[in-house]
């Protein structure tokens, strides 16, 4: 993807995750897209309601930022979204939110359970998990982040405790998709709860829903 291109589906991004409430009420969140195999381009960092063509810097995935500039609050961020571009070859696009339900549980530090059946159509197989608290952006947050993506190929986000979610996907657009089904399913459980809970899909669920999505693929 080169950097136009990036922008502008950043920019649609942003929009998306605004219009559905995903970045909650402060508009806060970052948004990264992979360029190559060693370079992303990301938010500046803080209120990304309304990009625009210079909301945005280019950088390495060793942490180099190679043109325009990120705030210095956010700085801490670079490690997050590198470190699984650096892990997961197929991710092209990273969102850091704090979707309010999916939030819900990373400041309960809990899971969110596998129940929903459209998150399977992403390719999601385990529960998201909780990554231990540790300040943002740190060592500590960031080791934990990437042993979870290295360790679980069923996840495509992770639950930051007290804070927030990072999800990723093959592209910022599809990330965006994904990070909404994850914040849908954790809205859902939650009123599950009311009613006596969620309750578990088949075993072979995700085979089965695999197979229909290739049948269908040659169709």
């Amino acid at each position: 993807m080169d950097v136009q291109q990036a922008k502008k589906e950043l920019i649609e991004t942003a929009v998306a995750l605004r219009e559905t409430g995903l970045m909650f009420r402060g508009h806060h969140a970052n948004l990264s897209a992979r360029l190559s195999a060693d370079t992303m381009l990301m938010t500046r960092g803080g209120n990304v309601a309304n990009l625009d063509e210079d909301s945005f810097a280019v950088i390495r995935t060793d942490g180099t930022v190679l043109e325009g500039e990120v705030m210095p609050t956010q700085a801490e961020i670079i490690q997050m979204h590198a470190a699984v571009y650096r892990v997961r070859e197929a991710v092209g696009g990273i969102i850091h939110t704090h979707a309010p339900h999916a939030t819900v549980f990373a400041l309960a530090h809990e899971p969110i359970p596998v129940v929903y059946e459209p998150l399977m159509r992403f390719g999601v197989t385990e529960p998201t998990p909780v990554i231990p608290w540790a300040p943002r952006g740190s060592d500590a947050s960031v080791q934990g982040i990437v042993e979870a993506a290295k360790s679980n190929s069923g996840i495509s986000a992770v639950l930051l405790a007290n804070h927030g979610v990072l999800a990723f996907g093959k592209s910022p657009a599809e990330t965006a998709q994904l990070l909404a089904t994850l914040d849908e399913a954790a809205e859902l459980i939650l009123n599950a709860r009311l009613i006596g809970g969620e309750k578990p899909l088949p075993d072979k669920a995700f085979q089965q829903i695999q197979e229909r999505q290739r049948a269908f693929a040659k169709s």
